[in-house]
């Protein structure tokens, strides 16, 4: 038993660490913790029913039982009984779970969020490749096809996406598989018997043999291969098997394609954008027809994530475009123009990404199916199955201007605006940069004010100038480097004056797209690889995320610039020129005539699911509190049965108290107020009350780990006890001779014994086992006694048992009807 318990926890580890590679998939670890109660709840099931001697279609049901057990507390419906036993409502949840991860299957790219239906089908996946791998590893001892359902779950990221799985969590879950085959090996020698060396040494069964070791190394070596085969570049090819974009150091070498299928969160823009700018060919990618007459950048990536390296692009997460896409109108404000137009891209067969080129703030989308999904946050349009390559769609978008006086009443954001919780004002600690932001936005005082003084500091005149490969530094900084040098394209601009922009408190981003192009046939525009581009966009209060593009006109080909972020190198028009820019601020729009009525609007209002408040969540403790109840209340049960059996043996009424039996000679005195029990005076009384307390003396000795053999008779046991484990106890071994007296009377003689306190004879027994027990001993016997599962374990033999019996019988009595027992008879005859 104890080697199939030890297996079974392998078992249940290896299941674990071959779910490594889903680490891939989710962006934080709730999936593992879930994950590892469910294979331990899985794995307990297992060990218990393998103690109470199950049949091996009874420890698959006892272990599907405590996955439904470990799933309803995990995931409960709220009509749970104690927390953990299901009911109808439970499996309706289980079901709406289910159909809930198909959808956001299609809603999320990876890394997923710890959204509920995705944590669920990830934990009942898991929880049931633990069954089949400890079917398989411990009930039929093939523990090499359990690789098969391990390999499942490896095989889940790599469908999802194929190009970015790490090779760390492979080597974790091949060595789960190679832990599991070397433990059952371990096993397997251990059940033969023991091993011996030629010259007669004993050898321990870790102690590796020469054909063991050469298996261990190649099965090292294997994985090793397996690893690192994909990496080794191949001639002929650019990079690696594995080749996908990474990270540039600003030198502006790249793969020379914006991606390769995959998840819209897993591809490098910056490096896809610079190789895309130093190719020497030039490329028709894409062709949008609008009847806008001056359009502005055609956008389809962002990133929002700010970290020590740069930006980095996020997972983005939304709705079908197939469905109603939000509005991106605002109020009503003067200085915000807002107008209505349509487009129409057709995409060449050389941009192959999944994403899909959009004006920002879309309406309506045509020609798109529900595979493609819309981010009204990023204002993204993505797919995790499909790419853009030869894709040809329609849409209407909403194009918003926007004059600097409208800008300059947008206050400083809460502190409980989302965007600040999500830490989008959030930058790492360079001094260098947080000194320049504040000497920049010293004495501004509008939040606009603020990013213009940021915009134009990206200027010829402060030194910035406009080149495709970029210069390194000895900061250690890129960011230092970068305003230190004071060269660089497109995404170093962006990239930097977002930074500058958040270090000054206010949320900004880079996105990622095309300019408008100089190639024009009427109202469609000729898109290439030169029209790559990126630019920072900054989210101001009431009016939404704004754009600027800090990089020099001259080098970016098609650059729009806009009345709000003008061109910082073009000269400036006299002030009775038109397109002057207005410097002052209108008191009809100055931050402090903002009505209370736009301060109601902007409040956030929570999560809220159609309430006028926010939704309050269920508290969680009192599950925990009813669960961990639960559980010690079945940890408990072998320990009240035992409690039961115990008062049920010793707690009927005394029928005499005086001790009459000369052949005994023995009297066990009581303590002032004691009750007892003794052989009454009745004989059927007395027999039942000796062999009563000979199975509680029975049971005792089985729950301290003293042999019984119940083939000897009470006196032989009594003796062998007196001169054993009671030997130099006085008191206890005349009580043991009186039970021993007391059982052989009621088993052979016409009349029992009576009259004999039997209670106190076993406390004293009891009371000398115990004391000779260890402390381990003691506490399994308080808590865990071995003689109650020892009964439980033989009433389950015996129902399988008898269970085994009725099929056969059944299967019997079904031949004897048999269509080949007639024909068979009638061919004898």
């Amino acid at each position: 038993m104890t080697r199939h318990r030890n297996l079974g926890l392998v078992a249940a580890g290896a299941t674990l660490l071959a779910a490594a590679p889903l680490s891939a998939i989710f962006e934080r670890w709730t999936w593992l913790i879930e994950s590892a109660i469910a294979v331990g709840v899985v794995a307990g099931a297992a060990a218990l029913t393998r103690a109470l001697r199950a049949p091996l279609w009874g420890q698959v049901l006892g272990m599907l039982a405590g996955l439904t057990l470990a799933l309803t507390w995990l995931f409960p419906a709220g009509s749970e009984i104690l927390a953990v036993l299901p009911t109808p409502a439970t499996f309706a949840h289980f079901s709406e779970l289910l159909g809930g991860s198909v959808q956001d299957m299609r809603s999320y790219g990876v890394e997923v969020p710890d959204t509920p239906p995705l944590l669920f089908i990830t934990v009942l996946g898991v929880g049931a490749v633990a069954v089949v791998v400890d079917l398989l590893t411990v009930g039929l001892r093939r523990p090499a096809l359990a690789g098969l359902p391990m390999l499942a779950i490896y095989s889940v990221p790599v469908a999802v996406y194929v190009d970015n799985v790490p090779p760390v969590p492979f080597v974790v879950g091949a060595v789960g598989y190679l832990w599991l085959l070397g433990a059952d090996n371990v096993d397997r020698v251990r059940r033969f018997g023991r091993r011996f060396s030629g010259d007669g040494r004993d050898i321990d069964v870790w102690e590796a043999s020469p054909l063991a070791a050469a298996g261990r190394r190649l099965a090292v070596l294997g994985v090793a291969v397996a690893v690192l085969l994909p990496l080794v570049p191949v001639p002929g090819m650019n990079g690696s098997l594995l080749d996908s974009l990474s990270s540039g150091n600003g030198s502006g070498n790249g793969t020379g394609r914006p991606g390769q299928g995959g998840a819209p969160g897993k591809i490098n823009l910056f490096a896809a954008l610079s190789g895309q700018l130093n190719q020497s060919e030039v490329a028709d990618l894409i062709k949008v027809t609008t009847n806008e007459a001056s359009p502005f950048y055609l956008r389809f990536g962002v990133a929002d994530e700010l970290k020590s390296s740069g930006f980095e692009v996020t997972n983005p997460s939304g709705r079908p475009v197939t469905r109603d896409l939000p509005d991106p109108t605002v109020p009503e404000r003067r200085g915000v123009e807002q107008r209505q137009y349509q487009a129409t891209v057709e995409i060449s067969r050389d941009l192959d990404i999944p994403l899909l080129p959009v004006y920002s703030e879309p309406v309506r989308t045509e020609d798109l199916n529900s595979s493609w999904l819309y981010d009204d946050d990023r204002q993204i349009v993505f797919s995790n199955r499909e790419n853009s390559r030869g894709k040809r769609y329609s849409f209407e978008y909403v194009r918003s201007t926007y004059s600097p006086a409208a800008l300059r009443t947008a206050r400083k954001l809460p502190a409980d605006h989302p965007l600040v919780r999500l830490q989008q004002t959030k930058t790492p600690p360079v001094p260098q940069v947080t000194e320049l932001v504040d000497r920049l936005v010293q004495g501004k005082v509008t939040e606009y004010d603020k990013v213009r003084a940021i915009y134009d500091y990206f200027s010829s005149d402060n030194g910035f100038s406009y080149q495709l490969r970029t210069e390194g530094g000895t900061s250690g900084e890129d960011i230092v480097d970068f305003l230190t040098n004071k060269v660089g394209f497109c995404q170093q601009y962006a990239a930097a004056m977002g930074w500058l922009v958040r270090a000054a408190g206010i949320p900004a981003r880079v996105a990622f797209g095309f300019t408008s192009g100089s190639n024009r046939n009427g109202n469609t525009y000729t898109l290439t690889n030169r029209n790559l581009h990126a630019w920072t966009e900054v989210y101001f209060d009431g009016i939404g995320w704004v754009p600027f593009d800090a990089t020099p006109a001259y080098g970016v080909p098609g650059s729009t610039r806009s009345a709000w972020a003008p061109d910082t190198d073009a000269p400036d028009p006299l002030p009775d020129q038109p397109g002057a820019p207005n410097t002052g601020t209108d008191p009809e729009e100055s931050p402090g005539a903002v009505g209370s009525e736009r301060e109601d609007r902007e409040t956030d209002a929570g999560l809220s699911l159609g309430a006028e408040t926010p939704t309050e969540q269920a508290p969680v403790w009192p599950w925990w509190a009813a669960g961990s109840l639960l559980l010690l209340l079945v940890l408990a049960l072998p320990a009240l049965r035992r409690v039961s059996l115990r008062r049920r043996r010793g707690g009927r009424t005394p029928v005499a108290v005086a001790t009459t039996d000369p052949e005994v000679g023995v009297g066990v005195g009581l303590a002032a107020g004691q009750r007892m029990v003794v052989v009454g005076a009745d004989a059927d009384r007395a027999r039942a009350d000796a062999h009563a307390a000979w199975d509680e003396l029975l049971d005792t000795l089985v729950d301290y780990r003293v042999p019984v053999d119940r083939t000897e008779t009470p006196r032989a046991t009594a003796d062998r006890l007196i001169g054993g484990v009671l030997s130099g106890h006085a008191d206890s071994a005349d009580a043991m001779r009186l039970l021993g007296r007391a059982e052989e009377r009621a088993r052979y003689a016409r009349n029992p014994l009576t009259g004999d306190p039997l209670v106190p004879a076993l406390r004293a027994v009891r009371a000398t086992l115990a004391a000779a027990a260890d402390r381990r001993t003691r506490l399994l016997a308080a808590v865990l006694p071995p003689s109650v599962l020892q009964r439980w374990r033989l009433a389950v033999a015996d129902t399988s048992g008898r269970m085994v019996a009725m099929t056969g019988q059944a299967r019997h009595r079904l031949l004897r009807w048999s269509p080949r027992r007639l024909l068979a008879d009638r061919a004898a005859r």
